[in-house]
């Protein structure tokens, strides 16, 4: 099977291509290959290439900054998204495109699944909706609603996101500030790209699949994870969100059910044993920082 991973520089995108690329041609294209958001570019890399399956990394992911400047946003993830989609049908391509759990307002009492009514409160939100209704023009499409990604794939550069700025600060013995009334289901890149391989290579049905890692937990509750997990004292600072200055709305409650994509094959692991998994890989580095520090 042939498949072409756009973004493949970021977190997910790397991850992505790293596991299909295990019994897959993969043709992985970061940024300064493919500009996603140009439509021509895009129609002549997927034609050249001639993939089975597109797997869509790319996104702008700067929520606060969305706010500013929405044609960006628009742009990357929802214009782009119309691109490949269009490009996918044209070859007959499946495509897999990722969204998130902003596109839910955050007032459901229990985890969302795939059936509930999106109601986006913010610019970066709407872009993403928009972006999974576009994907729908491909014949084959899987969206695929991610939170809170964290993790990376082996041999990618240091990982970014909440996480793992959780991490750095607890394993340098510095406080760090978390959500104590914002629960989420978070998402290990490792078992998001495992179960994208699974979808693609099944040839599930079309549709949305909550693609998180099973449970929820507070951002509070995920810190005092982290610091077990690194057997260190956890210097957390709780916060409220109406303590910060945000931007951009949040949804407050955004667990996600992912029974629908268990039901596929692909049962999610919990994401204790999936923040265990990324504790293990960061070890080394931590080690490696903690000694510079003492120099």
């Amino acid at each position: 099977m042939r498949i072409l991973v756009t973004g493949a520089c970021g977190q997910l995108g790397a991850a992505v291509a790293a596991e299909c690329g295990r019994a897959h041609e993969v043709a992985a294209l970061g940024r300064g290959d493919l500009d996603v958001t140009d439509d021509a570019a895009v129609e002549a890399a997927v034609a050249g290439f001639g993939p089975d399956a597109i797997v869509n990394g790319a996104a702008y992911t700067d929520v606060d900054g969305a706010e500013d400047h929405p044609i960006d946003a628009l742009n990357a993830n929802a214009f782009a998204v119309r691109a490949l989609a269009s490009a996918a049908r044209a070859c007959g391509a499946a495509l897999v495109h990722y969204s998130t759990d902003f596109v839910f307002d955050g007032e459901a009492g229990r985890p969302y699944t795939e059936a509930d009514a999106p109601a986006p409160r913010s610019v970066y939100a709407m872009s993403k909706l928009l972006g999974e209704w576009f994907a729908a023009d491909a014949a084959r499409h899987y969206v695929l609603r991610v939170e809170s990604l964290f993790g990376r794939a082996p041999g990618a550069r240091p990982a970014k996101g909440s996480v793992a700025g959780i991490l750095r600060a607890l394993a340098a013995g510095e406080a760090a500030k978390v959500f104590e009334d914002r629960t989420i289901s978070p998402t290990y890149v490792i078992d998001a790209a495992r179960a994208t391989r699974h979808l693609i290579e099944r040839g599930a049905p079309s549709g949305v699949y909550h693609c998180v890692n099973s449970g929820s937990a507070t951002w509070l509750e995920l810190a005092r994870e982290l610091a077990r997990g690194l057997g260190v004292e956890p210097k957390l600072v709780a916060v409220r969100m109406s303590d910060m200055a945000l931007r951009a709305q949040r949804p407050r409650y955004c667990a996600l059910a992912n029974a629908k994509l268990a039901a596929e094959g692909f049962a999610m692991p919990a994401w204790q044993d999936a923040l265990a998994r990324y504790l293990e890989t960061v070890r080394h580095d931590l080690a490696r920082e903690a000694a510079g520090r003492q120099a």
